[in-house]
């Protein structure tokens, strides 16, 4: 009766054996897949980032280009205005200048 319950649990361990080794493919077959996947998904998280980091650097782009030409213009405004004062009042253009340049030699000199 012995050798019969010995043979039994032989049966039952090889098994548990079985099943345990089943198992661990089966874990290691969704392990893979899900790997797999997670690397799908981040090959299309990085392009994702990248197609939007190239969309906000193209659109500070053009406001960078339109800010350009609002001070190329406001600069142009300012030239003229200071164009027409000098023509209106030269005497007073060339005591201001000199009065800045007397300035600027002051803090120079120090």
């Amino acid at each position: 009766m012995a050798t019969a319950k010995t043979v039994n649990q032989t049966t039952a361990g090889d098994n548990a054996t079985a099943d345990l080794e089943a198992d661990i493919r089966q874990l290691r077959a969704d392990i893979e897949k899900l790997a797999k996947q997670m690397a799908a998904t981040g090959q299309q998280g990085y392009g994702t980032a990248r197609r939007a980091a190239a969309e906000g650097v193209e659109q500070l782009r053009v406001q960078g280009e339109a800010a350009m030409d609002s001070l190329k213009t406001n600069a142009r405004d300012l030239e003229e205005q200071v164009l027409a004062s000098v023509r209106e009042k030269p005497v007073t253009s060339l005591a201001i200048a000199a009065g800045v340049g007397f300035l600027f030699a002051l803090l120079s000199r120090r």
